[in-house]
């Protein structure tokens, strides 16, 4: 699995530092650095906006892009539910 991160500004108010996240070459994530207006959270990295597997309820924020980039790939390689 070959995940891919790539720094991007994301229009957050302020100047907002970003990652899109690529598995392959498919946009699978966007990570948002929390300011300091998220007081205990500042500086963490939020899922912003999830895609395909990683797409649902769940909007973590993480330390650091390692942490990040863990649960992404174990979300990633989780079976999906098929219905119908």
């Amino acid at each position: 699995m070959t995940l891919r991160f790539q720094p991007v500004l994301v229009a957050t108010g302020e100047e907002g530092e970003g990652q899109l996240v690529f598995w392959e070459d498919h946009l699978v994530a966007v990570l948002v650095r929390l300011s300091a207006l998220h007081d205990e959270a500042s500086g963490r990295w939020f899922l912003e906006a999830a895609f395909g597997r990683l797409d649902g309820p769940a909007h973590p924020t993480f330390a650091t892009l390692d942490e990040a980039r863990s649960w992404i790939e174990a979300a990633l390689r989780r079976p999906t539910l098929r219905t119908g």
